[in-house]
């Protein structure tokens, strides 16, 4: 399943993109594509940040009018708002001219095309998205995040930590998250990608953050300290140093 999101203020523009999308749901067995429509720039920014959609894609006209319904290029600081929400999904912007083509490299946009998009145009950029995004999702684990289901990067997770009852998540980008699963459950999830290591009960680590470590303690890249438990040290270290010479090799292949 690929969620999609088409913002565009035009009724017109949304169902031609949706009917090319069907089109490509139709000849592609096995897709399924679920496509929301935002005629209001804001709405869409609005559940990315309030309410944790997360699309795959998001298909974003350019020419559309700002909250006082003056004709603007709203989408291009759309795009920019949705980065700045670290919003890492595929962006392509269908419009009218190709006016801002260049702007759109500043906001590492996929694509940018100028309607009306030939189907088969579509169509070859659908197969590079989807492989993209499959390709990516490797990459991902869904996490219980304050109540909702919410897709992670495993690049951007530093550690996990059991506070009593409470697991704690913590990102690369200083965010703090709440968790509403056992740290069985997480480390069943992170367990698949060799970075992650568990440190007695209480610590679940990416060894990617990790700064420097002593028989005692663990500086991670994001200046918190974990105190080792006994004994934990001599494994913790054999598994931190093949993880690097590992990572070496392959740098070096």
């Amino acid at each position: 399943m690929y969620l999609i999101a088409l913002c565009d203020d035009e009724t017109a523009e949304l169902v031609k993109t949706e009917k090319l999308l069907r089109g490509y749901e139709k000849e592609h067995p096995g897709v399924d594509l679920v496509i929301e429509h935002f005629p209001d720039a804001e709405e869409l920014l609005c559940m990315i940040r309030e309410e944790g959609y997360v699309p795959d894609v998001i298909f974003m006209d350019i020419y559309m009018p700002d909250k006082q319904g003056n004709p603007t290029s709203f989408g291009m600081e759309a795009a920019c708002r949705l980065r700045k929400l670290e919003f890492k999904g595929k962006l392509v912007f269908l419009t009218i001219s190709r006016e801002y083509a260049l702007a759109a490299f500043d906001v590492e946009a996929d694509q940018y095309l100028v309607k009306p998009v030939p189907e088969h145009k579509l169509f070859l950029l659908m197969d590079r998205l989807l492989a993209a995004v499959e390709e990516e999702r490797k990459r991902y684990i869904l996490l219980k995040i304050e109540g909702r289901l919410v897709r992670v990067s495993v690049n951007d997770i530093v550690s996990c930590e059991a506070q009593g009852k409470t697991q704690w998540l913590y990102l690369a980008n200083g965010r703090q998250c709440l968790l509403r699963m056992s740290m069985a459950e997480i480390y069943g999830l992170l367990s698949h990608y060799p970075e992650f290591v568990r440190i007695g009960v209480a610590f679940i680590v990416n060894m990617n953050y990790i700064g420097s470590l002593n028989a005692k303690e663990i500086h991670m890249d994001n200046g918190k300290r974990i105190y080792l438990p006994r004994g934990a040290y001599k494994g913790l270290r054999e598994q931190y140093f093949n993880y690097y010479c590992r990572e070496n090799d392959a740098d070096w292949m």
